[in-house]
């Protein structure tokens, strides 16, 4: 039942059951002693049960389910993956039918007005024998003897199919059923479904850092949950060798240490006279600057987005990033632009990384191995190029604007409302908290993931609610009652909508406003050249006080233009390079609103049509833009338009 932990026990379990447990390991006289503490609820004492039948240390048990899962069970329904519960048993026969990432909507990838549009369609990948780590359910319960929707629905009898794995992976390595962690390591590595070691030892890595740290939090369900530090801990890494796993190069990435890596190129190549792809070799961040790396959800399955990436027919991002264990993939240099973003001025200067995942699942799920994986490749590259930790610079694919007025109702919603932004900034080192007392001119939109839960549509079928979830995201209201109509966009033409693809009335966590208002339990702030409102009691805030700059119109304009790209003034091209419009948006910003700054940058444009580099050039102007959070999408105004304040 969706909502809550059932804790019945493996009830369906007979002889046939009694007798899997019997040749997993030999009978120990105890049960480890480090389950967590002896008054925990109901999903603590389920941890300890299971450590105990299957002699798994406790900790080891409860350090593999949180890398999973955060010990979230999200009320029995399927990760991006197809993974359930508390301990991430894959069963993915049907979670991978989805579509290709790209072709799903009308936005050109490359977003380069200087060369034809390019809408991708890809063959996707016939159906194949799915891989180990994607059939790890149905073993466990042959293992333990349940029946497979049980250990779908049931966190204990979850937790105990992943006990049952962690011994089975034990006695495969001739491994004793040690009481001691340190001795668990191997059988770890083996638990991430990973088919490389360098895989494996990142995600067992990662176990064994929860364990002497330890964690303690209450979940999704309203579970109390508690691991006990164990500082002295020291894992037998030698164990490694012994788990059969191939050995793979991360020769060629430009990964950090702290993450499995491995290089699989997009082609460059030429397919016919005008064609090539799928990227344009660059020189950065000598030629321009990388300031942005662009958040993707796949919207496919592992295997099928590593072909599309290498059909020099499509098109391609930097990284890809496995699910089931934080595996990553790079694809294109960082100094060579990819095509990912919808719009060539934020491909120009960004890197995009895809996450396997589908923002419109119902009640998906992203893997805490993936967004730990993400965070410590997203630190390595801000720290190496200079950009800062913050929503204005790491963006989703849904806060990329369009670059012209005709692309802004075809931009991609990735990776959508279920994205836990407040956890991953977490994990990147900078959370997301108040930089301002209350009362003042600036919100930072936070809500409390777990306990957000608007609803959303069209999950499955046009206009039905998805299932309940956590999310990211707050609604916003033309005025201080939910019953008041939703804030429109005019750039998408069509009325607003709940639709878990229809961005127009949505903020997310970490976005920054400028309050217009306030009513009670209620914030209005200035969205989209409107007075947006949304709930914000003081009982469970969805937004923080913050501080920063912001621009105006300047004295005696009634507004002044939006644009989705900040390109250079016509004087600024040199011969042989053709002008690029600075057209603006549908949108203004009205004179006496405050929009929240979060650069400052010159006009700039990345000319490269052709397969060969001698005709690539990089414009830069001396028209100055503001970056600026303008709708749920950033924008750019012309620095010369506006007055740069700092916030009340």
């Amino acid at each position: 039942m969706r909502g809550s932990v059932t804790v019945s026990g493996r009830t369906r379990r007979g002889a046939a059951a009694v007798a899997s447990a019997a040749l997993l390991l030999p009978l120990l006289g105890a049960a480890p002693s480090d389950a967590g503490p002896p008054d925990g609820g109901a999903l603590q004492r389920a941890f300890a049960a299971a450590a105990a039948e299957y002699h798994v240390p406790g900790s080891v048990l409860l350090g593999v389910s949180y890398l999973q899962s955060r010990w979230d069970a999200h009320g029995g329904a399927p990760s991006v993956v197809g993974g359930y519960g508390p301990m991430h048993l894959t069963d993915a026969r049907t979670a991978l039918a989805g579509a290709e990432h790209h072709g799903g909507a009308s936005e050109d990838p490359r977003g380069d007005s200087a060369r034809a549009a390019l809408h991708p369609r890809a063959d996707l990948p016939a159906d194949t024998e799915l891989p180990a780590r994607l059939r790890t359910l149905p073993r466990a319960a042959q293992l333990t003897g349940a029946d497979p929707e049980e250990l779908r629905a049931d966190p204990a009898a979850n937790i105990a199919g992943g006990a049952a794995l962690l011994a089975a992976a034990q006695r495969e390595l001739g491994e004793p059923p040690s009481a001691d962690p340190a001795d668990w390591y191997g059988a770890v590595a083996r638990f991430s479904g990973a088919d490389d070691r360098a895989t494996a030892a990142a995600y067992a890595r990662d176990v064994f850092d929860v364990i002497r740290t330890g964690r303690r939090r209450t979940t999704d369900a309203g579970q109390p949950v508690a691991l006990a530090a164990r500082p002295d801990v020291v894992p037998d890494t030698a164990q490694l060798a012994r788990t059969g796993l191939r050995a793979a190069s991360a020769a060629g990435t430009e990964c950090p240490a702290s993450v499995s890596c491995e290089w699989i190129p997009a082609p460059y190549e030429r397919f016919g006279d005008d064609d090539y792809g799928n990227h344009d070799l660059g020189d950065r961040p000598a030629s321009q600057g990388i300031d942005y790396i662009v958040i993707h959800d796949t919207e496919g399955g592992w295997e099928g987005v590593l072909k599309m990436v290498q059909d020099p027919t499509y098109v391609s991002w930097q990284y890809s990033l496995r699910s089931t264990d934080g595996h990553i993939a790079q694809h294109v240099k960082a100094k060579d632009v990819a095509w990912h973003a919808g719009n060539w001025y934020v491909n120009a200067k960004s890197i995009g990384l895809e996450h396997e995942g589908f923002l419109a699942q119902p009640d998906a799920w992203y893997t805490e191995a993936m967004y730990r994986a993400s965070a410590r490749l997203v630190r390595h590259l801000a720290a190496t190029y200079g950009i800062p930790l913050d929503r204005q610079h790491i963006l989703g694919h849904d806060t990329v604007p369009g670059p012209t007025a005709a692309t802004v109702a075809g931009m991609h919603t990735d990776p959508g409302p279920y994205w836990d932004w407040r956890h991953y900034f977490e994990l990147l080192g900078n959370p997301v908290r108040a930089s301002a007392r209350a009362g003042g001119g600036l919100v930072t939109i936070r809500p409390d993931y777990a306990a957000n839960r608007p609803v959303y549509t069209g999950c499955v079928s046009a206009g039905e609610p998805c299932p309940a979830h956590g999310s990211s995201e707050v609604r916003l209201y033309a005025d201080h009652d939910e019953g008041a109509p939703l804030i429109e966009d005019i750039g998408r033409g069509t009325a607003p909508t709940t639709g878990v693809n229809d961005i127009s009335s949505r903020v997310s966590t970490g976005q920054q406003y400028a309050v217009a208002d306030r009513w009670g339990d209620w914030t209005a702030i200035w969205y989209l050249g409107q007075k947006a409102w949304f709930r914000n009691p003081a009982e469970q805030p969805t937004a923080v006080p913050a501080s920063g700059l912001v621009v105006t119109p300047k004295e005696g304009r009634d507004g002044v233009p939006v644009y989705g790209r900040a390109y250079p003034e016509a004087a600024a091209y040199p011969p042989g390079v053709p002008v690029q419009t600075v057209s603006p948006l549908p949108y203004t910003l009205p004179a006496g609103q405050r929009y929240v700054v979060g650069d400052r940058v010159p006009g700039e444009y990345y000319y490269s049509v052709t397969f060969t580099q001698d005709s690539h050039r990089v414009v830069v102007g001396d028209d100055l833009y503001y970056e600026i959070q303008y709708g749920h999408r950033v924008a750019f105004v012309r620095a010369a338009d506006v007055t740069l304040l700092p916030s009340a």
